[in-house]
């Protein structure tokens, strides 16, 4: 992060949030967070009082931002105040409301078999198969390189994701045939002189650096549209139904929220809701009770005597 025309306040931030070992992404949306704050106060945030915070809540509740980009502001403005400028009063008049619990949104295995027909490239089709098939996130995806691939074990290594955390997911035949074939089309050109085992799987058009999240998400949303998916479906949506297809086939939770890499079970349960195959296999009462009752049955000892 560039510390060119920054403010001390911001420096001082900047600094908090480095020793605290917050991810580049996390810092990014702190600081516009504040600007934001700033830019509706008109002063330096170090003057703001208790009436402002208000009154700002209040703005970002009369407008059209969403409950779910409200708190993240909210946060930001949080560690400003509780951190940076030890202002525990003002950090006390922050609140965040809680947020409508939606269930994610799934494709059926015949919506993710026509959206790997219809990828417009191999590459697409290879960048769509590694989020449906092992449930990465698009920055798991984007970031894989060779030595993340191990073949002996049969897995993937996906390395200081989410929350800093390591896991492991299954690298399956066909997985491992499709990477193997694009290991051939791949353009050599981008990193010749990187060890192959730091080469991105999928470099980017910058040197160095591997392809965005955004191209990736672009790329999703062109093959949803030309697999006719109606359903509003993000580029998150393989991931969701990767753990719903598994759990419908009866695969442990337990499996899945490891492989997930979800640190609570209740975040990995939710999918249970969506598990549309395990809802339609229960027998409604309804239809229990045109059935025929069966009699229980009578023991010896029940029987009359003959």
């Amino acid at each position: 992060m560039s510390t060119e025309h920054i403010t001390p306040l911001r420096q001082r931030m900047i600094e908090d949030m480095n020793a605290r070992k917050l991810c580049a992404g996390t810092q990014t949306g702190h600081i516009r967070s504040c600007k934001r704050f700033a830019s509706f106060l008109k002063r330096s945030l170090d003057t703001a009082t208790a009436e402002d915070i208000r009154r700002f809540q209040l703005h970002l509740s009369e407008t059209s931002a969403s409950i779910c980009n409200r708190n993240r502001i909210m946060t930001g403005l949080r560690f400003l105040f509780r951190v940076t400028l030890r202002r525990l009063d003002l950090a006390g008049e922050i609140y965040h409301i809680r947020e409508p619990q939606k269930i994610p949104l799934v494709m059926s295995p015949d919506e993710t078999r026509r959206l790997l027909a219809v990828a417009s490239s191999f590459k697409v089709r290879v960048l769509l198969s590694l989020g449906y098939g092992c449930g990465l996130r698009a920055g798991e995806v984007v970031r894989l390189k060779v030595k993340h691939i191990d073949k002996a074990q049969k897995i993937i290594r996906i390395e200081q994701s989410k929350g800093r955390k390591d896991r492991h997911v299954m690298l399956s035949p066909e997985t491992l045939d499709l990477l193997r074939q694009w290991w051939k089309a791949r353009p050599p050109a981008y990193d010749a002189r990187t060890p192959v085992e730091e080469r991105w799987l999928f470099p980017g058009r910058k040197p160095g650096k591997p392809m965005t999240t955004r191209q990736l998400s672009r790329l999703f949303h062109e093959a949803a549209d030309a697999a006719g998916i109606k359903k509003s479906v993000t580029l998150h949506a393989l991931r969701h139904s990767f753990a719903t297809h598994l759990l419908e086939r009866g695969t442990d939770i337990r499996i899945i929220q490891a492989l997930l890499g979800h640190d609570k079970l209740d975040t990995t349960a939710r999918y249970t809701r969506v598990a549309t195959g395990m809802i339609a296999a229960i027998v409604s009462p309804l239809d229990l009770l045109s059935q025929p009752r069966k009699k229980p049955k009578t023991s010896r000892k029940d029987q009359p005597p003959a």
